[in-house]
């Protein structure tokens, strides 16, 4: 990915480069594959026993988790070895697939459209790399490549992985996620909380319906909803720092059938989401205060369900400061980019209340094309940021298990 003109000093960057321009075309090819076959969350069986297989090419001993995913370990097995994870995800979104191109999804109903396909692509790859290198003669510390299930959906994969013990021995974890909005060969990173908080809830009320000339005769529920869609957000502005970033959007909401019927029943859905880990922590309890005096009026029954989702993603100091540097060394000095805070949430974050890490944001733009948006159908990557996912974590995992 780097300049000619630009080319490593340091030889271990240099035969990192060499290897990896060896594993483009390969790796490219997986990721094309597993685009063509997405799975949902925890059905990712297929998409598992496709990475598991490449690994035992290469002589590694991938070690499958319950239902889906996998991990794997590799270079020095010396008892005590803190290990440096490098972690991906498996699962497609349940959306159609728009992209137009000759590997577009064959399951109908999934895609990737978050860019895992690309994520597997890049720890396959570092992994496949490490590996090599070691072969070659180069010492590669103890590293493991964490491939999850299920990062989609709520509660997420990552939590399974901690349960079947994937991160035990592990002292420090990386991860990288696509970011359309940054060119190709550019990684986006900061120290701090990357990511925001992310939960689902969900709002049902009840109440007697009836005729629509006699609303005074019900317990109008539709009039409530359309009440609590509007108020309760702007209760959480104030009775939450603004400072945290609160954020409660709705995506979708059902009641009624009939222009002249009030229902019996009605529910909006939608994610509460915040910056701020603090005013997370409190948020269930202001939601169902505010949701509760906001319906109450109204006289109809009000259920609450508040799925807790994710944690912001906090990036560690000295993490972050490796990923840079990685970065710089094979991608080139002018490579790395400040990124903002997204309100979107990653359950890696999950990792990160166990071990320090980071996670940088891969560009997938081409220079000059179109902005994609994730969680889209249309999505589409320039495929060079394979090779510069899996250099970046591969020396990555150099440094980390060197310092």
């Amino acid at each position: 990915m780097r300049d000619g003109a630009d080319a490593p000093t340091d030889p271990t960057v240099a035969l990192l480069l060499k290897v990896v321009d060896e594993l483009r075309d390969e790796l490219v090819a997986v990721r094309r594959d597993l685009h063509a076959h997405p799975e949902t969350a925890r059905l990712e069986e297929r998409t598992t026993a496709v990475v598991a297989a490449r690994l035992r090419t290469a002589g590694l001993r991938p070690r499958l988790l319950p239902g889906s995913g996998l991990v794997c370990d590799l270079g020095d097995t010396t008892p005590g070895t803190r290990r440096v994870a490098l972690r991906a995800d498996l699962d497609a979104l349940p959306l159609p697939d728009q992209c137009g191109l000759p590997w577009a999804s064959t399951s109908r109903g999934a895609a990737h459209a978050c860019g895992h396909d690309v994520h597997a692509a890049v720890v396959l790859g570092a992994g496949l790399a490490l590996a090599r290198l070691a072969e070659l003669g180069r010492p590669v510390g103890g590293v493991r490549l964490v491939l999850q299930p299920a990062e989609e959906v709520q509660p997420g994969g990552s939590l399974d992985v901690l349960a079947a013990g994937g991160l035990d021995g592990v002292g420090q974890i990386f991860a990288v996620h696509c970011d359309p909005k940054l060119d190709v060969g550019h990684v986006g990173t900061r120290i701090g909380p990357i990511t925001s908080a992310s939960d689902e809830v969900t709002v049902s009320l009840s109440g007697r319906g009836g005729h629509t000339s006699r609303p005074h005769l019900t317990e109008d529920v539709v009039y409530a909803l359309g009440q609590v869609i509007t108020q309760v957000p702007a209760i959480l502005g104030r009775r939450l720092d603004p400072r945290s970033g609160v954020n409660l959007t709705w995506g979708a909401v059902q009641a009624g059938s009939a222009n002249n019927a009030i229902p019996s029943h009605g529910v909006v859905r939608g994610t509460l989401r915040c910056l701020d880990v603090r005013a997370w922590e409190r948020a269930s309890e202001v939601f169902g205060e505010a949701v509760t005096q906001v319906a109450t009026p109204y006289g109809v029954e009000v259920e609450l369900h508040h799925q807790r989702g994710v944690p912001p993603v906090e990036n560690h100091a000295r993490s972050t400061g490796l990923l840079e540097a990685a970065a710089r060394d094979v991608l080139g000095p002018a490579a790395v980019e400040l990124t903002e805070q997204s309100l979107g949430g990653e359950d890696f974050a999950w990792y990160l209340t166990k071990v320090p890490g980071a996670m940088a944001r891969l560009g997938t733009r081409t220079p000059g094309g179109r902005t994609f948006d994730i969680h889209q159908g249309d999505l589409r990557v320039d495929e060079r940021a394979v090779e510069a996912g899996t250099l970046l974590l591969a020396r990555v995992a150099l440094l980390a298990s060197a310092a």
